[in-house]
């Protein structure tokens, strides 16, 4: 490739990223004025630029806008975005979230995972003969069901922060149960994530999972025994002397670093991101807020986008069939009855009324950015084809914008220009 072609090459993906920042930034406009979160505008956005409207067009506009060989240019600026948001959701779980509903934030979380996961293995024995083979290659019943049990269990805690943020359910009791639910709920994805990873990694190796095993139990008992206190002791002793910018450069390397070893582990880099997040300091918060998690939470908003037209590359509605319209009808009835149905009988013994739970189970049901996540991971690792791609992703977007107009909104609320809820302001001393 000539130094002309390859600088072209770099422009054109420039010139994609172009449209899909000014996209998202259009359809999160129009999302917005109908009671959506701006992420289900901006995953339309990503759907809409690709195969299935834009792609449809003659001459097909958007295979000239994102031709083969700048797709993966535009993955890897996806992947530096989307490693970066998952070191923000680790970073914002905490056990704040779940203090004071401990036993119905745990009741509502697991039964409803339980019944939406039982429902997603149903499913995937109906619909595992249509794709059991991707890309030629066969592939097996237990990874297959096991992600479709986990595409349907999720909550996404980040997306339903901001949905509670904006409505009047925010200082409830049912969105604290809500939001500390979808936060155990993400947890529990990310390790059957990671266990998933690391079962399709081994190739259905005993020796190879045991491997992977305890290469992982050692990651995370360095990661916890080693680097948080670690990571404790720079924080404090950097924000004394106000060393922002290198703390900052510092943080994103070590979530990269995370993610590179556990890749080379076998089990999938947004998991590295998660746990490096997870053990990341909360204090002292106020200048963190103020300093790290802003500049950082501006860069993701920058990046993010890029992930969404990744995706809506892959996603192509007009490609489904009869069969493929009554796969999509069956993976939204079971992902709508196991979140809903499996909230509310524990939201009924924690003294809610039946509206009430049944806002709480409608709440349990919005999946957004946390889904998206998990299906790539899914085509990336070869367990789904094109297809259940596709109707997996529009069951995301279905069952988050569900979710909005039955929310009261907040008066007066704007969309808050942050990934995932702000923690309450500390002083900066140590505590």
């Amino acid at each position: 490739m000539s130094a002309h072609a390859a600088d072209m090459r770099i422009a054109v993906m420039l010139a994609g990223i172009a449209l899909v920042l000014l996209a998202g930034l259009v359809f999160g406009r129009i999302a917005r004025a109908v009671r959506q979160p701006a992420v289900v505008g901006e995953l339309v956005a990503g759907i809409a630029l690709g195969p299935s409207l834009l792609g449809a067009l003659p001459g097909d506009p958007s295979h000239r806008i994102f031709p083969d060989d700048v797709r993966p240019l535009l993955s890897a600026v996806a992947q530096v975005g989307l490693v970066l948001f998952m070191f923000a959701v680790g970073w914002e779980f905490e056990k704040r979230l779940i203090r004071g509903n401990v036993g119905a934030a745990i009741g509502v979380s697991v039964s409803s995972a339980v019944l939406a996961f039982g429902l997603g293995v149903g499913a995937a024995a109906v619909l595992y003969a249509r794709h059991d083979t991707v890309a030629g290659k066969h592939v097996g019943f237990l990874p297959f069901a096991l992600f479709l049990g986990i595409a349907l269990s999720v909550t996404a805690f980040p997306v339903l922060a901001r949905m509670l943020a904006e409505s009047s359910l925010a200082d409830t009791r049912i969105g604290a149960v809500a939001l500390a639910g979808a936060a155990i709920d993400d947890v529990l994805a990310w390790f059957l994530l990671a266990y998933v990873s690391a079962l399709v990694s081994a190739d259905g190796s005993g020796s190879g999972l045991a491997r992977i095993a305890v290469l992982f139990a050692l990651y995370l008992a360095v990661m916890a025994a080693v680097v948080r206190p670690l990571l404790s002791r720079i924080v404090w002793r950097w924000a004394a002397t106000e060393r922002w910018p290198a703390l900052l450069t510092l943080l994103c390397a070590g979530v990269f670093l995370s993610s590179w070893v556990t890749t080379w582990i076998g089990v999938h880099a947004i998991f590295g991101a998660f746990l490096f997040g997870f053990v990341m300091p909360r204090e002292p918060a106020r200048v963190l807020a103020e300093h790290v998690r802003r500049p950082l939470d501006d860069v993701i908003l920058l990046l993010l986008p890029v992930f969404f037209i990744v995706t809506g590359l892959n996603v192509d509605v007009g490609a489904l069939d009869g069969p493929g319209l009554l796969e999509l009808a069956l993976v939204l009835v079971c992902a709508c009855a196991g979140k809903i149905g499996g909230a509310l009988v524990p939201a009924r013994l924690a003294g809610l009324g039946w509206r009430d739970a049944t806002t709480l189970g409608l709440l349990m049901n919005t999946r957004g950015l946390t889904e998206l996540i998990i299906l790539n991971a899914a085509m990336s690792l070869g367990v789904l084809d094109g297809r259940m791609f596709t109707v997996l992703v529009l069951m995301a977007v279905l069952t988050t914008a569900m979710t909005g107009p039955f929310l009261p909104r907040r008066a007066g609320a704007a969309d808050p220009p942050v990934l995932v809820p702000a923690r309450p302001t500390k002083g900066a001393g140590h505590p």
